[in-house]
């Protein structure tokens, strides 16, 4: 049993950091209907075709547009993370297919500079995004700054670092932040991401840990998880594609490969750049 919960405990805390290192941000004036495209925009359609320079250049735009703005040094780290998670080669989906895969990982060795990058970025969306909440508690912006911030460092210390507890820990703050938002914004779909496939992957697992994580303030819910996601799929702004990322990973768990595929093949038309969708689609035909 033991075993059993150190193994599926840090898939999720992992998979919802993921989640988070591709999550651009959601703004208090994307709503359902708007279509303006900002640097923000450009920036995350970069980052989902990996061109990471490009998306850093959209970001700096950004932040001179709006120095005040959380959104943008989030943003910033983000790419930063997913930069390193390409180079370290670990953003396959096939890594979280299997907890032995996982809980065998290897620590691997970050850029010591890029580290250094990342939290600054951090920091400074963390210091902007709690003075706006001091001003305006209901503030969607520094919410969602929050979550991802948290996300962001969950990823980091499970995936790079090797640091379970502290993954788990940024993990549930993410989880709260995402609650924040949703209760002062029931149309901003993209926070649904953070919280439906964390309560899809403790929803698989067996009722003990279900239990014990419940305990610990992370919801178990399996159908409900993928409701959230199909939501967010459909109505999402900025994270419809990731959401669709993560129902593929989630239909691979569920022994439905050809629904898997039929997302990964509209994502790969969608960002022609991005070579993980293929190689994905290659390995789950290849173990078909």
């Amino acid at each position: 049993m033991r075993k059993t919960i150190d193994v599926r405990g840090w898939v999720l805390a992992a998979i919802f950091g993921a989640c988070c290192a591709l999550c651009p941000p959601l703004q208090a004036k994307d709503i359902p209907g708007v279509t303006a495209v900002s640097p923000l925009d450009h920036g995350f359609s970069g980052l989902y075709n990996l061109d990471f320079g490009g998306a850093q250049e959209d970001f700096t735009a950004w932040q001179r547009l709006h120095p005040d703005d959380p959104m943008g040094p989030v943003s910033e780290a983000a790419g930063f993370l997913f930069s390193e998670f390409n180079r370290l080669g670990v953003l396959e989906a096939q890594f979280y297919e299997n907890d032995a895969a996982f809980f065998d990982r290897p620590k691997l060795t970050p850029d010591p500079a890029l580290r250094n990058r990342f939290q600054s970025a951090i920091q400074r969306a963390e210091v902007l995004a709690h003075a706006k909440l001091a001003k305006d508690p209901k503030d969607r912006d520094a919410l969602f700054a929050l979550t991802l911030s948290s996300g962001l460092q969950a990823d980091y210390a499970a995936l790079i670092e090797k640091r379970n507890l502290a993954s788990l820990h940024f993990t549930k703050q993410a989880s709260a932040s995402a609650q924040n938002l949703l209760a002062v914004c029931h149309d901003c779909y993209d926070a649904l991401l953070a919280t439906g496939f964390s309560k899809y992957i403790i929803g698989s697992m067996s009722a003990p840990v279900r239990w014990i994580l419940r305990m610990g303030g992370l919801p178990a819910d399996k159908q409900g998880g993928i409701a959230d996601l199909q939501t967010t799929a459909e109505h999402g702004h900025y994270l419809a594609p990731f959401a669709r990322i993560l129902l593929s990973i989630a239909y691979v768990r569920e022994k439905n490969r050809a629904r898997a595929l039929e997302l990964l093949a509209g994502l790969q038309r969608e960002f022609p750049g991005n070579t993980l969708f293929p190689r994905e689609i290659a390995h789950l035909r290849s173990t078909h």
